[in-house]
């Protein structure tokens, strides 16, 4: 049996004309209202992946809370602790427990959970026992990135990650053997190069872990973009792709930053010619036989 679990990490805070790119504030502050910063909220959000044989599989580790003080309050991180970790033993489980870790790329907001929360000594790589599955195109980012998002990425965590020998990288669609055969990458490039988007088959339809691809329900709008996203017409060509797909295979769509909806069906509205989603769950816990 297959269960799916969302488990909630640390929140954020950030700029929402970042966030929704060239569209109005008179729009987007109807979709997630903006505090008196003009920040809006947002979750990272992470989805636990149980199988049969007992591979407890995570998908992403949220932003964590590595930052120091200072650093923490300019991104907006709201706590000090390591949400994650907590979500996790509410469960039952410690990050020793999760055997792998899939990133869809090493921006810090989906995988500084991978560290350990700030403590004034060196960064700590958590999760011991898991292999950690990223793309190769997205691990060559890390490696070299671009002035553009040199900020999104933690030089102390791909050094800890270069160090540990449990990095997978993979290219393309096929699965690599740490993971189940019947899962599936699909390859974003709009945000950033060599994005992974896991698939993952349920009896009603797949589930997608949209990453920043379609970081929450407002995003599903096809037009909608970030200012983060390097290539926002590559993006908008993908993300139409997708939804396509999903529609027409009842797929749902998994949202890591969306604060009230974890996951939703996707839906094609032929009156208004634009895709949405129907009632999303704020929270997820699903079972395949």
């Amino acid at each position: 049996m297959r269960t799916l679990t969302s488990l909630l990490g640390n929140s954020q805070k950030l700029d929402g004309g970042a966030m929704f790119g060239n569209a109005p504030r008179a729009v987007w502050a109807g979709w997630l209202a903006p505090d008196e910063q003009n920040r809006v909220p947002l979750c990272c959000r992470c989805l636990l992946v149980e199988e049969a044989d007992g591979r407890r599989i995570l998908l992403e580790t949220g932003i964590g809370a590595f930052f120091a003080p200072k650093l923490r309050e300019r991104y907006g991180v709201l706590e000090e602790n390591h949400v994650l970790l907590a979500s996790l033993a509410a469960h039952g489980l410690s990050h020793e427990d999760i055997d792998v870790v899939v990133l869809s790329h090493l921006h810090f907001d989906h995988a500084g959970g991978l560290l350990a929360a700030w403590d004034g000594g060196p960064a700590r790589l958590l999760f011991p026992n898991a292999q950690i599955v990223l793309g190769r195109e997205a691990w060559q980012r890390a490696l070299n990135p671009h002035p553009r998002d040199r900020a999104s990425f933690v030089p102390e965590l791909v050094a800890l990650l270069e160090s540990c020998g449990r990095l997978v990288l993979v290219d393309g669609e096929q699965p690599p053997a740490c993971l189940p055969a019947d899962w599936r990458f699909g390859v974003s490039h709009g945000h950033t190069p060599g994005m992974l988007l896991a698939e993952i088959p349920m009896p009603d339809g797949p589930v997608v872990f949209a990453a920043d691809l379609i970081p929450g329900a407002p995003w599903v709008h096809v037009p909608i973009t970030m200012g983060y996203d390097r290539f926002p017409e590559q993006l908008i060509d993908e993300k139409r792709s997708l939804l396509q797909r999903l529609v027409a295979a009842h797929g749902r769509l998994f949202f890591t930053h969306d604060p009230a909806v974890a996951c939703a069906p996707v839906l094609f509205d032929a009156d208004k010619q634009r895709f949405a989603v129907m009632a999303g769950q704020a929270s997820l816990q699903r079972q395949a036989s």
